[in-house]
């Protein structure tokens, strides 16, 4: 069965918080471990990141609920952005989705949209009191709640990305992943110690 995601850009976010899950989640289907499908997503024909990084997204309007799993990277752009009901009623259209995902200040937007409430997250440290308006904070780099997983800050996103491609697939398609990836960080082991 094929898992439908969808990645979320907007104007001032954080590219590495979008990339690095990216990079992470995509190499599950072009590793041939399991069958997904993605789109980016955005409100807008282009979403500009911090930085003047321009994304193009694959679909327009289109609302993240119209998908299995959501991610929702961070970024200055995301404090305006929790005062916007047009794309806060958006974003609140992941209600049904299996995952809902965050990196960064993304948790801001999870959280104004009602998709934190009863859960604990995580978010950038400058932005703990913020997110306390929303949902229980823990200072933790990955936090899971159910169908809910949010990451820290921006170098996160790569945990995040790993944390998902073992809820997709495995614990092994996981550790595959990291190694390809070279990235020396393992949060299960680290956890363990």
């Amino acid at each position: 069965m094929t898992t439908d995601i969808a990645f979320v850009v907007y104007d001032e976010m954080t590219a590495l918080d979008l990339v690095g899950a990216f990079d992470a989640v995509t190499r599950v289907e072009t590793m041939g471990i399991a069958d997904l499908d993605w789109d980016v997503l955005a409100r807008t024909p282009r979403a500009t990141a911090t930085g003047d990084l321009r994304f193009e997204p694959t679909e327009v309007g289109t609302p993240p609920g119209a998908y299995d799993a959501v991610v929702v990277p961070g970024g200055t752009g995301t404090r305006a952005l929790t005062e916007d009901g047009a794309t806060v009623d958006w974003i609140a259209t992941a209600a049904d989705c299996d995952l809902i995902t965050s990196v960064c200040t993304g948790s801001l937007l999870l959280g104004a949209a009602g998709l934190l409430d009863g859960c604990r997250a995580t978010t950038h440290p400058s932005a703990y009191d913020a997110l306390a308006a929303y949902c229980t904070v823990v200072e933790e780099r990955v936090v899971r709640d159910g169908d809910r997983v949010t990451a820290r800050g921006v170098s996160s996103s790569i945990d995040l990305g790993l944390e998902l491609v073992e809820l997709l697939a495995d614990a092994g398609a996981r550790e595959t992943v990291r190694e390809r990836m070279d990235y020396p960080h393992d949060r299960r082991r680290e956890l363990a110690e």
